[in-house]
């Protein structure tokens, strides 16, 4: 690279650390292990010692920054280059300057900024102008500015660049050109822009009109709206931006134009002090016109007709990126807690599809998720075949020893709520048993029966019958289903179509990737879309480590993994941690422990005189770490040649060694009977589940058709920024109601006392 245009890479992880607030050694240690390819979570699992115990957060965190400042870095060196190729850094006076202010720069609008008045442009008046020979005309009004020249000295010093060959018939012609020169230096100017763009934010406002006051719609409450750009709120702008999109608003950025053109007009007009400035637009080439005038005009002009049309642009453009990354960031915040929902192991279910014409579709599943059985009822209009329907249902209630109902809550989810509590209070007279039911959402059943993994699973079943069975799975073990589905159709986001597609699928993965190694996967019964998000894995690796279990049978040892087919050492020591085998020969691979520690447990056994065999034996065990534990760790540490970080890993894990972290979250809320909107008052109290946070509230499922909406202001008594400070998906909550709409049938709810 040429030295006159390369910059010595920045130290990136100083920069980092001082962002970031974390200390600088942690920061070096965890750029170096994510450029050796290890992956987050194998990080932030087992490579404790060497980050100083960094989180998921912190480390996503410091990958994020360091893929920001390198990009950055990298198109200051493509500007530079650029720049050299044209001469500037080399030819121009300021050349050296200007490389050491883009070298300075700290973000990617300063570098665009100071490359700007040297970017390649297409023609414009300031071009045209140039080629027309003007740009020393220009230079000339400046000075003669300064002096406050009368016209008649302008129109004198304009006589020589007047030329009808050139399209520059007059004095008047020459001096418009010159003020385009002018106007578009203003807009180039870095510094300029700077100041703009910081006042713009500071005092300026988002403000949004109705394209035809006569037309009602959602966007009512935006067809007179304005507020500051430093307080308007994320919702608020994705809500505009659509509105917009759908012609119903239009919208704009209103800047402090009296105080940036009073600045401006100083600056560049007034720098002796004299006069006093008239900030409305001049008449541009009138005779009474002096040099002040002719320059303020071209001023006003740069910022008008450049400058604020360039800021509206960027400002909307940026509002809309941070609006979108609070979009991501709720989405994967609900995404997580969903996924996290704890299983309900041991229950057979009966998944139900509501429907009309093509009726309510059945499908039992046993306490693994094996499909047993599918079926078709036709209890709601067209059809009503009640009596029949409620035959087949009690008979599978009977064939299978259902003990759970999973309901779908799409459409006709109310009737056949309705009739399959019927249902279950004729099977209770019957046999005394309670069989409860869930409401579970539908959102993404049918994006994943129709979808091509739907069809391998379930190749003899028609769509319909599908999303029966993915209801009834995703009440069972919501993680292993829900990973099948595309996040973007599961329905916990807001806006989530309005945002960067690219975005948000990256920050789903990794949410999804997150959630699935906390967990830990069964080697020997996860699906390849489960085993696919397990750190170090890809989907080729599930599939093959798929086709070797259906091939060879159970895996009975993490080791074995290694003899599948293109699955390497280096593969195999990021995914091992959170793989898991049950009921295989080595008791250690039930465990979160890597088994590259498994070393370690051998030694802590023979240090402190214990067998094996106490491991398979909980009681025992259980009672041996007891003693374990009145050691004094840092001792022991030593012993065994191993970090702190790691021991506390390894005894906590061998206290619960099938530990599901998922089981600390509370259980869906099993209902027996039907609540109807109109047994609603106001006041009365309910249990409720949350269903999706948003920026300005929650909405919590009490048992109707549609969920009810607790404001944010209605969360607690104390002042908060977000509802994710006091609630998250999956939460069971007390509400009382506040608000009944029964024409649209909408319920507000508060969590206050």
């Amino acid at each position: 690279m040429d030295a006159t245009y390369s910059l010595p890479e920045p130290d990136f992880a100083s920069h980092i650390a001082q962002a970031l607030q974390l200390p600088l050694h942690k920061v070096q240690a965890a750029m170096r292990l994510l450029e050796e390819g290890n992956t987050i979570p194998f990080i932030a699992r087992y490579r404790k010692e060497m980050t100083g115990e960094l989180d998921e957060n912190e480390l996503r965190a410091i990958a994020g920054q360091s893929e920001t400042r390198k990009a950055l870095h990298a198109r200051k060196i493509d500007v530079l280059r650029l720049l050299h190729e044209q001469g500037v850094l080399t030819q121009s006076p300021q050349g050296e300057s200007l490389r050491s202010a883009i070298g300075h720069a700290q973000t990617m609008a300063e570098v665009d900024d100071l490359y700007r008045p040297y970017r390649p442009k297409r023609k414009t008046r300031a071009s045209v102008a140039r080629e027309r020979g003007l740009a020393p005309l220009s230079t000339i009004l400046r000075a003669l500015a300064a002096q406050d020249a009368d016209e008649g000295r302008l129109i004198a010093a304009a006589a020589p660049f007047v030329a009808p060959e050139r399209d520059v018939p007059d004095a008047d012609a020459a001096l418009q050109g010159a003020a385009d020169v002018i106007a578009e230096e203003v807009a180039d100017d870095a510094d300029i822009r700077k100041w703009v763009r910081a006042l713009t934010w500071r005092k300026g406002t988002l403000t949004s009109i109705a394209t035809s006051a006569e037309t009602d719609s959602v966007y009512a409450l935006y067809y007179a709206y304005e507020e500051s750009l430093s307080r308007v709120v994320p919702h608020r702008i994705l809500a505009i931006n659509r509105g917009e999109r759908d012609e119903y608003l239009r919208v704009s950025v209103k800047a402090p134009q009296e105080d940036i053109l009073a600045r401006l007009v100083r600056d560049q007009v007034l720098r002796d002090g004299k006069g006093k400035s008239d900030l409305s637009t001049p008449d541009v080439g009138g005779a009474q016109d002096g040099a002040r005038k002719r320059l303020e005009a071209a001023v006003v002009d740069g910022y008008r007709r450049l400058i604020a049309p360039a800021m509206e642009r960027e400002i909307r453009a940026e509002l809309t990126v941070k609006a979108e990354e609070q979009a991501i960031r709720i989405f994967g915040e609900n995404l997580r807690q969903l996924l996290l929902q704890p299983p309900l192991p041991g229950k057979t279910v009966l998944g139900v599809d509501p429907g009309f014409r093509t009726g309510c579709k059945l499908a039992v599943v046993d306490d693994t998720g094996r499909l047993l059985c599918v079926s078709v009822i036709y209890p709601t209009p067209p059809r009503s075949q009640v009596e029949a329907a409620k035959r087949e249902v009690l008979r599978l209630f009977t064939a299978y020893g259902v003990n759970l109902i999973a309901i779908g809550n799409g459409t006709a989810s109310r009737e056949t709520e309705t009739f399959m509590v019927e249902c279950a209070k004729a099977y209770r007279d019957q046999s005394g048993a309670v069989i409860p039911y869930v409401m579970v959402s539908e959102a993404g059943a049918s994006v994943y029966s129709a979808s091509v993994l739907a069809g391998e699973e379930f190749p003899t079943l028609d769509v319909s019958e599908r999303s029966a069975v993915s209801i009834a799975r995703r009440l069972q073990d919501p993680l292993a289903e829900l990973v099948k589905i595309d996040p973007k159709s599961i329905g916990v986001g807001q806006y989530q179509h309005d945002v960067s597609q690219k975005r948000l699928d990256e920050q789903l993965t990794t949410v999804v990737e997150s959630a699935v190694n906390q967990v830990g996967i069964d080697v020997n019964t996860a699906s390849a879309s489960l085993l696919s998000y397990v750190a170090g894995l890809n989907k080729t690796a599930a599939k093959n480590i798929v086709a070797y279990r259906e091939a060879h049978g159970r895996f009975v040892t993490r080791q074995a993994l290694s003899a599948v087919p293109r699955l390497g050492q280096k593969t195999l020591l990021q995914a091992a941690g959170f793989l898991r085998i049950t009921g295989g020969e080595e008791v250690l691979d039930k465990t979160p422990i890597h088994p590259e520690s498994y070393d370690v447990v051998l030694r802590l056994l023979a240090l402190t005189g214990v067998s094996r065999d106490v491991l398979a034996e909980p009681p025992k065990c259980l009672a041996w770490l007891a003693d374990v534990r009145e050691l004094d760790l840092q001792a022991l540490c030593a012993q065994l040649d191993v970090g702190a970080p790691t021991l506390r890993d390894i005894l906590a894990a061998l206290e619960r060694p099938g530990r599901d972290p998922r089981e600390e979250a509370p259980m869906p809320v099993l209902r027996t009977d039907i609540l109807k909107f109109e047994d609603l008052t106001i006041g009365m109290e309910l249990t409720g589940t949350v269903r999706n946070v948003v920026d300005f509230g929650a909405f919590v499922d009490v048992g109707l058709k549609q969920d009810g909406l607790v404001h944010i202001s209605q969360m607690t008594d104390r002042f908060i920024r977000h509802p994710l400070e006091v609630v998250a998906v999956g939460d069971i909550v007390q509400v009382h109601v506040i608000a009944i709409d029964a024409i649209r049938q909408r319920l507000g709810l508060s969590m206050r006392q």
